[in-house]
């Protein structure tokens, strides 16, 4: 089940991005699905699935231009990286 979510966007923000509705309405999907993946809330295999592109492009994209860690320097996230080895 998918559910659409309508936003209000004044006109001069489209222009001034020279994008479209549609084009900024990706631009918002992305940008929500790498900060919600960067706060923990998201997995990397959801927010790639939510985008349709493969896993290891999401993560390429967060790390290179979202800011996100791949992984925190703890031991918690170091044993859950290799129990999927």
């Amino acid at each position: 089940m998918q559910s659409t979510i309508e936003i209000e966007c004044p006109r001069e923000i489209l222009l001034g991005l020279h994008l479209d509705a549609d084009q900024f309405a990706d631009l918002v999907k992305e940008e929500a699905a790498i900060a919600l993946f960067r706060e923990g809330r998201l997995s990397s295999g959801m927010a790639a699935n939510w985008l349709g592109i493969p896993r290891a492009h999401f993560l390429l994209k967060a790390m290179q231009t979202g800011g996100a860690n791949l992984l925190e320097d703890n031991d918690d996230d170091f044993l859950r990286e290799i129990s999927l080895l």
